[in-house]
């Protein structure tokens, strides 16, 4: 049965390549190795050396030209190195080249990250979902996978020529094995929009936090639930989504969603891929796109998580910007120039606790926003319903009235309609 097969784990020594055609551009490909560098560490991996090669035009064939092929592969030869990892993209047909001429396996970022996915990946979906950008990024590499790609002999008495092609039928295989796959996500998404309805049902409103991988979001869950979701230092530490109730200042309640981390070069197949992972921040009603203000390229990786969120149709919603790690930083002038940036910013440090509170009072202005304080005399039968607006963080004020309690509230939901028919308004 066919298998896509994966990168041998005798894997140990890297050697990080990027070629670039502009002097201009070695500023970003240095930072963009970097990355790659840390990316290929968390698969347990060792860097040996990072280069950055500039070339006048592409060659079709390696890329490089013959000069510059032979100087990298020397280097990866005196280093040891078992694998080439380009941050550029490259063809399956520059893949084989270039190991017919080292020796050594070779790849590319999109494949570093998409072993990354692959090891953290956590719930059936997430498994699925990495399961299927593999499957599509291995059919156009099958000729590189496999070596079993002969003729067929030819069927019965009324079967023609040489048979099929080997490799004809492994793409048929694979192809079918990605419908099945897709299927089975459709199916596993039903399941968690049904699972979505339900918390719906308690009309809450319903915030996620986005941003660049690493930027602290999901240790920004972990301080204002209390909870303790995966949080660490590399990139992609959570791939699943995670929803925790967190209580504003006001005590009104609402459930906050942490997502999968953005990264540049973040291959448009994986975007595709993981649109049902991200689907929490289109049904949202803020989100919080939690930037890393102390990383030299906070404003790269802002523009980064912006372009993403346009891909998946979320650039109308409304966005807070909370810049993070401020305890990390001294640097003045990049606090002024992300204000700048963003006027409804808030400045937080996860770490710390320095800034949360100021953050869930913005966030509970934000949410009020367009909400109209309405006056209603609930009768004393009726007091489950203010009990109901309580719960559900709709209650400004009550106090006891002749006849029954009178309250300000901002219902929402079923809950409006009910104080409309069934309550007296005291206008």
């Amino acid at each position: 049965m066919f298998e896509v097969k994966e990168k041998p784990r005798l894997v140990e020594r890297a050697f990080l390549l990027s070629v670039i055609l502009r002097e201009d551009e070695r500023e970003e490909a240095d930072s963009l190795l970097d990355e790659l560098s840390e990316l290929v560490e968390n698969l347990g991996i060792k860097v040996c050396r990072k280069v950055v090669a500039r070339t006048r035009k592409r060659y079709p064939g390696h890329i490089l030209g013959k000069g510059k092929l032979a100087e990298i592969i020397g280097q990866v030869g005196e280093l040891n190195c078992d694998v080439i990892i380009f941050d550029n993209e490259i063809s399956p047909g520059q893949q084989r080249n270039w190991e017919e001429e080292g020796k050594v396996l070779v790849i590319d970022r999109h494949e570093v990250i998409l072993d990354v996915f692959a090891e953290r990946a956590q719930t059936k979906e997430a498994s699925l979902q990495v399961s299927l950008a593999r499957l599509e990024y291995s059919l156009p590499r099958l000729r590189r996978a496999w070596t079993h790609l002969g003729r067929q002999r030819g069927g019965g008495v009324t079967q023609r020529g040489e048979g099929e092609a080997q490799i004809e039928l492994d793409q048929r295989m694979l192809r079918d094995k990605i419908a099945s796959t897709k299927k089975e996500i459709a199916r596993v998404s039903r399941t968690r929009s049904t699972s979505r309805k339900k918390r719906q049902r308690i009309p809450l409103p319903s915030l996620a936090i986005v941003g660049y991988t690493n930027a602290g979001k999901s240790t920004l869950l972990n301080r204002l639930a209390g909870s303790d979701v995966l949080s660490e230092d590399k990139l992609f530490a959570t791939l699943d989504p995670t929803s925790r109730k967190v209580r504003l200042p006001s005590g009104r309640a609402v459930v906050i969603t942490d997502t999968v981390g953005f990264i540049r070069k973040l291959p448009h197949r994986l975007v595709d891929a993981f649109k049902a992972t991200l689907e929490e921040a289109l049904v949202s009603n803020l989100l919080l796109h939690v930037v890393d203000l102390s990383h030299q390229e906070f404003e790269k990786h802002m523009q980064t998580t912006l372009e993403v969120l346009k891909e998946l149709g979320a650039e109308d919603k409304e966005i807070l910007t909370v810049y993070n790690k401020i305890d990390r930083t001294d640097d003045q002038w990049k606090r002024l120039k992300a204000r700048n940036q963003k006027e409804n910013g808030a400045f937080i440090s996860c770490r710390t606790g320095e800034g949360i509170d100021e953050l869930l009072e913005i966030i509970e202005s934000k949410l009020d926003e367009g909400q109209a304080v309405r006056s209603y005399l609930v009768p004393h039968k009726k007091y489950a319903l203010v009990s109901r607006l309580r719960e559900q963080g709709s209650l400004v004020s009550e106090e006891t009235a002749e006849g029954g309690v009178r309250v300000e509230a901002t219902p929402r939901g079923k809950l409006d309609h009910q104080m409309e028919e069934f309550l007296l308004a005291s206008g």
